[in-house]
């Protein structure tokens, strides 16, 4: 959205007017301009410190969505003086997408409405307000129909500009939105709150500052957590994508790898951490291929002796690739190793036994099973208990018995997409076996 649409202008331009008519009472009442000042100094803060970098990062852009300072005026202030809170930082606030000075207000407009009604329900909800300390725990009642209130608001407003500026229709744009909204906006509540309790106390409005510092720090590590996980997430894909449309035969394999390795982790009872690696090792496992000839790939013959010498590199070529990927962790000697055999007669270096990393015997599993009942040009896809009782077959020589019986154990009470292709749609297969005993004398 690079210019602004008629109808975005005139939904800004009225929410505007509606802000500055929820603030003109403070102009001509006894306001507390003191506290209005040094809360509104701390709200452009927070949104300046977006700008900044602490330890080499960048602070996330969802860090200009900090409400505590914004919701401890709507509990200390006037409604009037509540909406003038979050202008001046909104209005100085960092914009990537231009044009800059419409998202500006709208941004400024969209804060002072919402914090007017927070500050509305709060004193009609019969807190003490401007005019003495809220009554805690007494205010919890009162404090969170204002937090309500803002939220909703905020929420309504974005789903208006939202709709406006894109062209969808109302339910579209609202879909979702104050539901996800809901739960930051109460945490944001409760720290406001406290801020509001301490600043009418003997301790005074420093100490009342300070409640806002820890929560503001543990608020940028969880954001850039995320924001991290999201570009992790991103580099996967992109690496992914790049396979499947290189090989289109295999389109799809990937993924369900991916969803195999996990669901034979959790049978394992690996930890979370490790099972989210896992699922990396998985969906990256072929990632190599992109180093291997498109036309080897995508022969519909038998392959010569030299031909298959040249894509059984893949491992290698894959582990090249996302050495210096750091965050991948154990999933990166899967890449290497998820052809290895428990004989010593896989590649690419006839690794034996125990010799073979864990993961890699995870997804040595995974990926042979979906292989097997997977319909390909050339062939169509074994039943589940089919392929299920040639992994046990093979288990002991080429495959870890532990595994196998992990992922037979796993298919006795989940689902699995199987039998999908380049050219043909998933379905959820369940295993029509019994889950097993677990074996005796396992390759660890």
């Amino acid at each position: 959205m690079r210019s602004v649409l008629p109808w975005a202008r005139c939904c800004i331009a009225a929410v505007a007017l509606a802000a500055a008519g929820c603030a003109w009472p403070a102009l001509t009442a006894d306001t507390p301009w003191g506290a209005v000042l040094l809360l509104a100094l701390l709200h452009a803060g927070c949104e300046q410190l977006t700008r900044w970098r602490i330890g080499g990062e960048r602070g996330p852009r969802s860090m200009a969505s900090f409400y505590p300072v914004v919701l401890t005026g709507v509990f200390l202030l006037s409604p009037a003086a509540a909406a003038l809170v979050a202008v001046p930082g909104a209005l100085a606030a960092q914009v990537e997408q231009r044009p800059a000075a419409p998202r500006r207000i709208w941004r400024a407009a969209q804060l002072a409405v919402s914090a007017w009604a927070g500050a509305t329900v709060y004193a009609a909800a019969g807190s003490a307000g401007a005019s003495g300390p809220p009554a805690f725990p007494g205010a919890l009642l009162p404090a969170g129909a204002a937090a309500l209130a803002f939220c909703l608001v905020l929420t309504v407003l974005d789903g208006c500009i939202l709709a406006c500026a894109e062209r969808l229709p109302l339910r579209r744009s609202w879909h979702g939105l104050f539901l996800r909204s809901l739960a930051p906006t109460g945490v944001h509540a409760l720290a406001g709150l406290m801020t509001a309790v301490l600043w009418r106390s003997s301790y005074g409005p420093v100490a009342a500052l300070l409640v806002l510092l820890p929560m503001y720090v543990s608020y940028w590590v969880f954001a850039q957590y995320h924001r991290e996980r999201a570009a992790h997430q991103a580099t996967i894909r992109a690496l992914v994508q790049a396979v499947d449309i290189k090989d289109e035969y295999t389109r799809g394999h990937s993924e369900r790898v991916g969803e195999a390795s996990v669901l034979i982790a959790r049978e394992l009872g690996m930890a979370d951490a490790r099972v989210e690696v896992l699922r990396f090792a998985g969906i990256l496992h072929d990632v190599g291929k992109l180093g291997v000839p498109t036309r080897l790939l995508r022969k519909d013959g038998p392959l010569t002796d030299e031909e298959r010498r040249i894509i059984e590199l893949h491992p290698e070529y894959g582990h090249e690739m996302v050495r210096g990927i750091g965050f991948l962790g154990e999933a990166r000697s899967a890449i290497l190793h998820h052809h290895e055999r428990l004989d010593g007669s896989g590649y690419p270096y006839g690794l034996q036994g125990r010799q073979i990393p864990e993961f890699a015997r995870v997804v040595a599993v995974a990926d042979a099973f979906d292989a097997m009942t997977s319909t390909r040009s050339y062939r169509r896809g074994r039943p589940v208990g089919e392929a299920l009782t040639e992994l046990e077959r093979c288990a002991g020589r080429q495959f870890d018995p532990r595994m196998v019986w992990a992922l037979v154990r796993a298919l006795g009470r989940h689902s699995l997409r199987t039998a999908v292709t380049a050219d043909e749609g998933g379905k959820n297969v369940p295993s029509p076996r019994s889950a097993p005993q677990a074996p005796t004398g396992s390759a660890q």
